[in-house]
């Protein structure tokens, strides 16, 4: 059955065709009708997203986020600068500490050493001054073993 009584050819659509086509179309429209107004909520939230980073309460938020960045690298610059000086006074005061103990270690060295060669020059007075009273006897006995007789010890000082 024809639509329109009248031969229009391929214009003039079947009744049954025409319901067939209405049928299978409203849902078909009826889902991507809600499927549209789903992705356009997506870019409005989207949109509204957009619009609060580059303004409204977002940017505040982030402008007092930065703000705060900045004074905390701001603190942590003069933290490590004080830190730099305390460290630079710490090496300064090491560097004398260790100059004095080198000089305290110099001193007591040049002590020990004037002590010990006081104490060698004492011991090789007194070795001197032994073996000088034994020089005669010593010097006999040495030329008794190189001529092979008994010689009497000379009593005479020697110097």
């Amino acid at each position: 059955m024809q639509l329109i009584p009248m031969p229009l050819g391929p214009i003039n659509p079947d009744v049954e065709n025409l319901v067939v086509g209405v049928v299978l179309f409203a849902p078909l429209y009826l889902f991507v009708r809600r499927m549209l107004l789903r992705i356009n909520r997506v870019l409005e939230e989207r949109a509204t997203l957009l619009d609060g980073v580059t303004g409204g309460p977002a940017a505040e938020l982030r402008r007092e986020a930065e703000r705060i960045r900045a004074e905390r690298a701001a603190m942590l610059a003069e933290a490590r600068r004080e830190a730099a000086h305390v460290r630079q006074r710490a090496r300064e005061e090491g560097a004398v500490l260790i100059a004095a103990a080198r000089e305290d270690g110099l001193r007591e060295r040049d002590e020990a050493l004037a002590a010990g060669q006081a104490r060698v020059e004492a011991e090789r007075a007194s070795a001197e001054t032994e073996l000088r009273g034994q020089v005669s006897e010593l010097a006999s006995d040495l030329a008794s073993r190189i001529v092979g007789e008994p010689l009497a010890a000379a009593t005479g000082s020697g110097r």
